[in-house]
């Protein structure tokens, strides 16, 4: 366990006095009681410490003491979201109560509910390490996660002004390319031709709604034990008001075709279902039609290509030490050849 009164903080202690004076207002259980405080490993964007209070535990969420004033802002809109997803079908950490001012540790954050389960890293845990028939479950129960997300109403949990849905689809190709022009350093094959098939194949019409941002198995947690039951999804980071079907091409990226790929991914998909069966689910859900998903994978794998490029531009450049970078490289030259080559093969549908 950590210091109940003065975990390190980069330099900053968290005042354990003063947030059980705000626990106590915010009547979290456990009146009177000063937090047992523990940090957490697991946040990248964001640190995360373990309260233990009432016999309770919750995981209180905040920018780290030097962060930019854009991070800052994205944690106050996770506390928005969170917020608006009360009370919804939407497996995620449940809000217990934020701070948006950064008047009580002098960060904004918020605390959630601690969930109990675990998330996908290089390998599955018993018993869908040897189980397909248990592992089939984990992709239904990932797509049901956003099929859910995507058919909460927005508008009427308060969430105008937290994107911006017009126009989606025309800004997706310019802004990415933009976001690219800033680091980039090297040819990259495949870029430029299915960045034209978007541009001349964007959806007509859309229905906007909430989506993840970047929506894959890293990004959930399950339930313990068989059979899979999805207990939260995490880091919102990114989330916006837009396409949700883009998190469908997201979290479809294991798939070659119709079949889990075999290869070149960073988990072992093998035993999932067909492609063909988590659309039809999807589908059912969501009530949302997946007949133009070739373009949401086209964008989805194109987009996160250009991503990672950044990250991988930084470590050549000796910006970063972290070693599995490294390996972004040949996956983003992956990524949009799989962009390009998809491309290739489909029908132009407009221009």
């Amino acid at each position: 366990m950590g210091n109940p009164t003065e975990p390190a903080r980069q330099g900053v202690a968290l005042d354990a006095a003063r947030l059980a004076r705000w626990l106590d207002a915010e009547q979290v259980p456990g009146a009177g009681e000063l937090p047992v405080i523990e940090r957490l490993t697991g946040g990248s964007q964001n640190e995360l410490y373990s309260l233990t209070r009432g016999g309770e535990r919750t995981v209180l969420r905040m920018p780290p003491a030097a962060a930019s004033a854009s991070r800052v802002d994205g944690l106050r809109r996770e506390l928005r979201l969170l917020r608006a997803l009360r009370g919804t079908d939407v497996p995620h950490a449940e809000l217990v109560a934020g701070d948006p001012t950064g008047d009580v540790l002098g960060m904004p954050f918020y605390v959630m509910r601690a969930i109990d389960g675990w998330s996908p890293t290089a390998t599955w845990p018993a018993p869908f390490d040897t189980d397909p028939a248990a592992r089939r479950g984990l992709a239904f129960e990932l797509v049901d996660g956003i099929a859910k997300l995507s058919r909460v109403d927005w508008r009427a949990r308060g969430l105008e002004g937290f994107g911006r849905p017009e126009n989606f689809h025309d800004r997706q190709v310019d802004r990415w390319l933009t976001f690219l022009g800033a680091y980039r350093f090297r040819e990259l094959p495949g870029l430029d031709e299915a960045a034209a098939w978007l541009r001349a194949n964007r959806p007509a019409t859309f229905e906007p709604g909430i989506m993840h941002g970047d929506y894959q198995f890293a990004n959930v947690m399950f339930q313990h034990g068989a059979p899979a039951r999805l207990a939260a999804i995490i880091d919102w980071e990114m989330t916006t008001v837009g396409d949700p079907l883009l998190d469908l091409g997201w979290a479809l990226l294991g798939w070659d075709g119709d079949e889990p790929r075999t290869e070149g991914f960073y988990l072992d998909v093998s035993g999932m279902p067909r492609r063909a069966e988590l659309l039809e689910h999807y589908e059912r859900v969501s009530g949302r039609s997946t007949a133009d998903i070739d373009y949401y994978l086209v964008l989805a794998n194109w987009k996160l290509g250009v991503v990672l490029e950044k990250s991988y531009a930084a470590f050549t450049g000796g910006g970063t030490v972290d070693p599995k970078v490294e390996t972004f490289g040949p996956l983003v030259l992956q990524l949009l050849a799989t962009a390009a080559d998809l491309a290739r093969s489909l029908p132009a549908r407009r221009g």
